[in-house]
């Protein structure tokens, strides 16, 4: 039982340490617009200099990662980008936004007493506070001299899946590539960027939360508009498909391989 403990707590330390670790790469931001407010984590690259210029990445996490507490979102995705190996092959600014606990990255009306989810999208409204101040941080980002305005990337996984799909309808002329993970949107809305811009699409055969024909309609979307996107459905996987998504060998070089058309 002693060396039990003993384990578990050398474990938990290890936990810490590596939380620790994410966080001193992700510096603590915070972008305001009027009366609102987004929290975010940045990541410079190694050696930044405003003197060059480098590509930008945004990640939007999942609905469980929501909160108040700008570290949460770290869980999912951090690791990939701050890998020393990537870093260094791969040099980019690199966004965790975080979304409030009474928000949603996208504009959809979601059923929970279904499984999978019920989800009803709703882009026609307008966008989600949230998703406003992010639109509203990447316009900022996208104007400063040291970012790479023709490699400006997305990317995010369950409802940070949907967000990545909306933001590509809201900002068709941004983003160079994006990669979204068991999500879903608009099928319709892909006729606003599926020719300028690079997907990849990936989801887990056996999701009992988000319906991968959610990501099979959005596919059809963009081929029915022009777009030719790479799409990856893991056999196994359940939704938790990020796991496998990250694991990808070729993931960060096909991303970082495209730019803007």
């Amino acid at each position: 039982m002693k060396l039990f403990k003993n384990i578990l707590t050398l474990c938990l330390v290890c936990l810490m340490a590596f939380s620790n670790a994410q966080e001193d790469f992700y510096k603590e931001q915070v972008h305001v617009k009027d009366e609102d407010t987004l929290q975010y984590r940045i990541m410079y690259p190694e050696n930044f200099s405003e003197e060059e210029t480098y590509p930008v990445v945004l990640f939007l996490h999942g609905a469980g990662e929501r909160g108040k507490d700008n570290q949460k979102q770290l869980v999912h995705g951090s690791k990939l980008f701050a890998d020393k190996t990537n870093r260094g092959a791969f040099p980019a600014i690199v966004i965790f936004p975080q979304c409030p606990k009474s928000d949603y990255w996208s504009k959809v009306d979601v059923d929970r007493s279904t499984k999978p989810i019920g989800l009803k999208f709703e882009y026609e409204t307008g966008p989600t506070t949230a998703m406003a101040l992010v639109l509203d941080l990447m316009d900022e980002f996208a104007e400063k001299h040291f970012v790479k305005k023709e490699k400006i990337y997305v990317g995010g996984l369950s409802m940070g899946g949907m967000g990545t799909f909306e933001i590509l309808s809201r900002r068709p002329d941004m983003f160079a590539a994006a990669f979204a993970i068991c999500g879903g949107g608009d099928p319709e809305s892909a006729k606003e960027y599926a020719n300028t811009t690079d997907l990849w699409v990936f989801h887990g055969a056996k999701d009992d939360v988000v319906d991968p024909q959610l990501s099979i309609d959005m596919v059809s979307g963009i081929l029915k508009y022009g777009g030719k996107p790479n799409f990856t459905l893991y056999a196994d996987d359940n939704h938790n498909s990020w796991d496998s998504t990250f694991a990808e060998p070729e993931l960060l070089k096909w991303l970082f391989s495209k730019s803007k058309k």
